[in-house]
């Protein structure tokens, strides 16, 4: 076994005890990266002497016996829309090559505030939307990893690094990790400040990590969470005890409510069985959220389209011939969509939460799928996000575990959801299901 694959909290720990070195480490991932990413095509920008350059510095510290933080010395991986001082941030977008921003985005200045070492930049795709960029399915090079954070999932998932950050406005934290086989945590909107990074929609832009454990995603947004003047939708709070909470065990069982969703109707039949084998051997009670969101689709979709539209503008007007179809299509639908319709679909967030709070009131967590299946043959598309959409647009805690598979192998993610704010004992319970599928 290489260093490269333990898991981040095993790297932090084993780092900051001596047992092995940053450079050590580093070096290991380094080595992953050599063996496979030509075959995977995870890395936008990858540069192995920098990523060394910090490893030394951050060993460098250890030995003057300095302060050391939560995440000293262990690599991570960055989406491609947030900005890095030392790297390019491109976007994926053809407009954008060569970019090299002043400064981090506030989640990558947090990340190196704990210690870590950024190894580069993760593949998005375009904008961060549909249009796919290189990264093949570490599990099957024939499919797709998901998207949009489709470099930080296949890293992940094929021990390139032990966590990275991405982001979701619709499915693109939660669907390429399921793909992937790794942990992905969408904790509730306005958690982890989005300054710095490629704003879409702020009513729906969330920053989510890709691990391979529960604790570590706990971790991750522990260091990076907290206000930011930047970012408006962030709050003045306390210190999130994440990775506390999410590492104690529940004082009782989880009650846990299995929701189809309207998206099930989308659902593949491997899906279908794998979750009623689930459901059943959890003794997990199916529950009915009712009709008022059946818009949620809809809804979702005029506020991307109008936010989109309005902040990617100067690109459309300036560059359109450079931007995909599928982005183009996206541009010119919200540019002629009703203000009225806009309004409505983000006021309805408020009242469906309300709804919502039913539910949650006798159940610690939602247990649904995080995707209509495995994931797809093909590499022309990035799957299916129907089973996001409604967590991304009410702005709930969602996290997906790799507990299933289908007879081809290819992992099957399992979502759990919670109240918004809920995210540590949202944790704890994905922890204790996590342990609950390994006993079998």
């Amino acid at each position: 076994m290489t260093l490269a694959t333990l898991s981040l909290t095993e790297a932090a720990s084993g780092i900051r005890d001596g047992r092995f070195s940053s450079a050590d480490f580093v070096g290991d991932c380094i080595k992953c990266i050599d063996e496979r990413d030509r075959d995977v095509g995870a890395w936008a920008f990858f540069d192995p002497a920098h990523a060394l350059r910090q490893a030394n510095a951050a060993d460098e510290v250890q030995r003057q016996g300095k302060p050391l933080g939560a995440l000293h010395g262990v690599p991570v991986g960055i989406k491609d829309i947030y900005d890095t001082f030392d790297m390019p941030t491109e976007l994926g977008s053809k407009l954008w090559i060569g970019r090299k921003p002043e400064r981090d985005a506030v989640a990558v200045a947090r990340l190196r505030a704990a210690g870590a070492v950024i190894l580069g930049k993760t593949v998005t795709t375009e904008y961060a939307y549909f249009s796919p960029g290189k990264t093949r399915n570490p599990h099957n090079p024939e499919h797709t990893p998901g998207g949009s954070s489709s470099g930080s999932a296949a890293a992940v998932a094929a021990h390139m690094v032990p966590g990275a950050i991405g982001s979701q406005t619709n499915g693109s934290v939660i669907r390429p990790a399921a793909f992937c086989g790794v942990v992905g945590f969408k904790p509730t909107h306005g958690t982890i400040p989005r300054t710095g990074g490629l704003l879409l929609s702020r009513a729906l832009d969330h920053v989510g990590v890709f691990t391979r454990s529960v604790a570590d995603a706990a971790l991750m947004v522990e260091v990076m969470a907290g206000l930011d003047a930047g970012d408006p939708d962030t709050r003045l709070s306390a210190r999130l005890p994440l990775v506390e909470v999410a590492t104690r065990e529940p004082p009782g069982p989880p009650r846990l409510a299995f929701v189809r969703t309207p998206a099930w109707p989308q659902a593949e039949k491997v899906m279908e069985a794998a979750f009623a084998k689930l459901a059943a051997s959890l003794g997990v009670q199916e529950v009915d959220i009712g009709p008022d969101f059946n818009r949620v689709v809809e809804m979702h979709r005029v506020i991307m389209d109008v936010e989109m539209a309005h902040n990617l503008h100067r690109d459309y007007e300036q560059g359109g011939d450079s931007l995909s179809k599928v982005l183009r299509t996206l541009i010119e639908r919200g540019r002629k969509a009703l203000a009225v319709d806009y309004a409505d679909a983000l006021a309805a967030s408020m009242s469906l939460n309300r709804a919502l709070d039913r539910v949650f009131d006798s159940y610690d967590a939602i247990l649904t799928p995080a995707a209509p299946g495995p994931a797809p043959r093909g590499l022309d598309a990035t799957g299916n996000p129907a089973f996001c959409t409604l967590w991304t647009y009410l702005g709930t805690p969602a996290v997906t575990l790799p507990l299933l598979k289908s007879d081809d192998g290819l992992p099957i993610g399992v979502q759990l959801v919670a109240r918004r704010g809920d995210d540590a004992r949202l944790l704890r319970t994905a922890n204790w299901l996590t342990k609950v599928a390994e006993r079998g």
